[in-house]
């Protein structure tokens, strides 16, 4: 049960000038969504232009990531509209061991093992097929869709989807979700966690604030999906910002910049030094690269 619970919870000024109006209704709503969160967007405390959300039913959480990113749509597209590409992307994070794409019987899955915070066998992590698909891409909206259907812990339903549209000076506008569903067993075995390994851990958004004026922030399974969001959502901004590096040192400086940015909310992300992460994932990499698993 342990085993399956590590892996589970592994699992300047804006503006609001636009590149191009978005040729579908989806791209339009995107872009009424960043109109909306300009103010949000220019002044927050991730000192980066970020809105994150969440919510929790009975059954299913999500997180939700709204950002501007200083690259042209265009290297956005070409980069994320690639299922090789989300591999680098999701073995960035702490948790993920191993990440193959492979032809699936209809479409594209990626074979993602995910583990725990330090270096392990992968036949001790736990294995999910996410199907890959391109709900849509063009010139000025581009929509990614990873979905797998379960997970450890009678967890379900997971998906990342990622939506993007061009903004003025060779930005773009991204929103990733990062959503599950659970039942009755995933449910009872997290709240065990969150009452003792986990008590401790926290999510982003501010819950209240002390006498002092210091937040407090938002705990339980809201603070676990905007944790992992947050660190999915880091590894798209890692990934897309070493494009300009030689291709051989694109890996290092992804996992530099990826753990620097993570490093800026210890509250919330930190667990390993540097040297362990760098160390870990460049070995993870390794084996990515000539293991079929």
């Amino acid at each position: 049960m342990w085993k399956c619970l590590a892996v589970w919870i592994a699992l300047s000024s804006l503006g609001l000038a636009f590149a191009a109006a978005p040729e579908s209704s989806t791209g339009a709503l995107l872009l009424a969504k960043y109109a909306s969160l300009a103010d949000r967007l220019r002044q927050n405390q991730y000192q980066r232009p970020l809105y994150l959300d969440s919510s929790e039913s009975d059954n299913d959480i999500q997180g939700d990531i709204y950002a501007v990113v200083d690259y042209p749509f265009a290297t956005v597209s070409a980069g994320l509209n690639d299922p090789d590409n989300w591999c680098e992307v999701l073995s960035l994070h702490l948790n993920t061991k191993y990440c193959r794409a492979a032809p699936g019987q209809s479409q594209t899955v990626l074979r993602v093992s995910i583990g725990k915070k330090y270096s392990q066998p992968l036949e001790d992590a736990y294995r999910l097929e996410f199907s890959y698909r391109v709900a849509k891409a063009s010139a000025n909206y581009l929509e990614i869709q990873l979905s797998a259907d379960k997970g450890p812990l009678d967890t379900r339903n997971y998906r990342i989807q990622l939506r993007a549209i061009p903004l003025a000076n060779d930005r773009t506008f991204l929103h990733m979700t990062y959503f599950y569903a659970y039942g009755w067993a995933g449910r009872t075995a997290m709240k065990t966690y969150l009452a003792t390994l986990g008590r401790s851990k926290v999510g982003f958004t501010i819950a209240s604030r002390q006498s002092n004026g210091q937040p407090e922030y938002i705990r339980g399974m809201r603070g676990l999906v905007e944790r992992n969001a947050m660190r999915y959502y880091l590894a798209i901004d890692a990934y897309l910002g070493a494009f300009d590096a030689a291709s051989d040192l694109q890996l290092g400086k992804r996992l530099q910049n990826w753990f620097s940015a993570t490093e800026q909310y210890p509250r919330q992300l930190h667990e390993i030094e540097r040297g362990a992460y760098i160390d870990m994932k460049r070995a993870e990499f390794l084996r990515q690269q000539t293991l079929v698993y």
